[in-house]
């Protein structure tokens, strides 16, 4: 198994940013006649990138967030490699530098730099480019300094380089085509690994904005791995990695089917055991408790400090973005749910891609922006 601190890429994960053939793309300016608009989401795992090609295309980058050094056997120069490839060759080694979202000291600032002006280089993103970037819900300023180090000291952004709040940026896909939701009022969540994150805009205007690490995705795959020990009645420990795995493969409120996996035993041998309740009990209970938590901390607080807004926010869809909102019908337990505790009726929704929205939302923000000089 992998060492539970280091994420490794899943056998069906996001496309490698070092394969472009494959990405995702859609209709967009290209910038052609002027800056290049750049969305970027540096994120704790994965890294996205929304950029427009020559041909018009929107192109779709993503990455882990991680490297590793080596030396090269020739001439003895240190070699740099990120993402999937330094995950799967150097797996003892890899460094993911963006654990809390942020790089919070000096030594995991320059390995972000590092790893972000490699990943811009080897993708050909120009320099001539308007880039906004995604950044999370967390009163750190010395981090939020130095992710703001990372991205203009890499080599693109000449334009300009400016920074938006990750629920605003991620609500943009969820709430229209353009940028619809800078002109409403309304609520974003979102569901992230080391986050959750909510807030209440009102004209891109933050109101009550809320965090917390207590109710993560991270947490969940933490508590997946628990609970398979305990269902196998500890025949069967998994690690972390395995646990997100599980999650993000078989986690499903619509349609959830038991999974049989098999795993290596020491001395030899293998031993096959199934998962009935060690996958949706976690995901249950952190359904429950991201309700809680915006109910009853982050909604009584607008509430108390915004009520109009407050009132017209609720009156209208809220916007769940981030990767725990992938799971399929996450969204609409996570809207009923929130309706029983307000005892009143709750509209939620989500973007087609919400672990890749923020990026997306960014890359419109600075569309805009490029219009606007």
């Amino acid at each position: 198994m992998a060492d539970e601190d280091e994420p490794q890429p899943d056998d069906e994960s996001e496309t490698p940013a070092d394969d472009s053939a494959g990405s995702d793309h859609e209709p967009t300016a290209s910038g052609a006649d002027g800056p290049v608009p750049v969305g970027v989401k540096l994120g704790s795992t994965r890294t996205v990138i929304y950029v427009p090609d020559e041909d018009g295309s929107l192109r779709t980058i993503r990455t882990l967030t991680c490297l590793s050094t080596y030396e090269d056997a020739l001439t003895g120069e240190e070699r740099v490699i990120y993402g999937e490839q330094a995950a799967r060759e150097y797996p003892d080694r890899v460094r993911y530098m963006l654990r809390s979202g942020l790089p919070e000291d000096d030594e995991n600032a320059d390995l972000a730099k590092q790893f972000f002006s490699e990943l811009v280089q080897s993708q050909d993103i120009p320099s001539d480019s308007a880039v906004v970037y995604a950044i999370p819900t967390i009163e750190n300023e010395e981090g939020l300094g130095n992710l703001a180090a990372v991205i203009e000291e890499s080599g693109i952004g000449d334009a300009l380089v400016r920074s938006f709040p990750e629920s605003l940026c991620g609500s943009i896909p969820a709430l229209g085509d353009d940028l619809e939701a800078i002109d409403e009022i309304f609520i974003a969540v979102n569901m992230g690994s080391t986050n959750l994150e909510a807030c209440a805009y009102r004209h891109g205007e933050q109101l009550a904005p809320f965090s917390t690490g207590s109710v993560t995705g991270n947490e969940v795959d933490r508590h997946i791995a628990n609970a398979v020990e305990e269902e196998t009645q500890g025949r069967v420990n998994i690690d972390r990695t395995t646990a997100r795995e599980y999650k993000e493969e078989h986690g499903n409120f619509v349609d959830f089917e038991p999974f049989t996996d098999v795993i290596q035993q020491p001395g030899g041998g293998s031993h096959e055991f199934t998962i009935e309740r060690s996958v949706m009990d976690p995901l249950d209970d952190y359904v429950d408790e991201v309700v809680d938590e915006i109910a009853n901390n982050f909604l009584s607080e607008l509430a108390n400090s915004h009520i109009k807004p407050y009132q017209i926010a609720l009156s209208r869809p809220i916007a769940v973005t981030g990767g725990m909102a992938c799971i399929p019908g996450i969204v609409e337990e996570f809207e009923a749910r929130l309706g029983a505790e307000l005892n009143r009726e709750a509209e939620a929704t989500a973007p087609e891609r919400p672990d890749l929205a923020a990026a997306q939302g960014a890359q419109r923000i600075a569309g805009r922006l490029i219009e606007r000089r």
